[in-house]
Parts: C-alpha cells; structure tokens; sequence
C-alpha cells in the first residue's frame, strides 16, 4: 500500500439480481451483480419517511465467483469488502464512458439459509469453503489453544 493512501469499501447490501458469470479461455472467471443498500431517516421539518437505495456494480473473481453464482440468489443479504475501480470504455458511437465498481475481496452472506444458521465466508487468501463446514456450533465449552 503507498504510504497515506486506502482504498477499501465495505458495504452490507442486498443483491439486485443473480450473479452473471463470464468465462475466459484460461480457466479463470468474473462474476458481475448489483448491489443495493439503502439509508432511511425521518425529514425532521415535514415528518415523511425518506428512503435512498444506492446500487453498487460488484465484482468477483475465479473461486470467489463461483462460490457467488452458487449461492447467492436475488434478495440476498451479503457483506462486501474490496476496492473502487473506474473503468473507462467506448460506447457503440465512440462516447467515452465510465463504470464504477466495487472489486470484491472478501465476502460473507449474512442470509440465512434453509434449516441452518450459517455465514459462509470467503477471503481471497482462502480456500473454497465447503458450505456443510461453516455451520455456526457452540464450542463455549471447548478451551482454546491462545497463549492468554
């Protein structure tokens, strides 16, 4: 990282649509959805209810992608983290034009899904994880192995 600079998101939305993937002929892949979040406050002078939803473009990766198109669905609730990135590209007139995104790095889907509690995490330093391994148990009467 340079020094006094960041680049890092962190958003907790709900996806827009499925995740649509697109393939490459060296096995890797990209995965592309929307995501919303949204803030609600009171107008204090007028008393209505106001509610904004901001849609973010995301990105994933490879297994990260993979891992999304599997298990994410419309509606879902997930946490994003990762870095903005503007693209630049040239419409079908020759119109410069630009695309802001979210490049996903670390992920978890906070929507429950059926008979289980689970929050499937990934990080882009992990392995694909198997969604049977990350039910939530109760190891409280377990002792840890921490030096403190």
């Amino acid at each position: 990282m340079a020094s006094g600079s960041l680049n890092k998101v962190m958003l907790i939305g709900n996806t827009g649509d499925e995740v649509k993937m697109h393939y490459f002929e060296n096995n890797n892949c990209l995965g592309r959805f929307p995501l919303a979040t949204s803030e609600d406050y009171v107008n204090k002078s007028t008393g209505e209810r106001i509610s904004n939803t901001e849609w973010h473009n995301i990105v994933v990766r490879n297994k990260a992608a993979e891992i999304c198109e599997k298990y994410l669905k419309k509606g879902d609730k997930v946490y994003i983290e990762g870095r903005i990135k503007t693209r630049k590209w040239t419409d079908d007139r020759g119109n410069d034009r630009y695309s802001t995104e979210i490049h996903c790095t670390d992920f978890t889907f906070l929507t429950p899904k059926e008979k289980t509690s689970t929050q499937t995490e990934y990080t882009s330093s992990t392995q694909m994880p198997n969604v049977q391994d990350t039910t939530v148990a109760d190891n409280g009467s377990q002792e840890d192995d921490l030096p403190f």
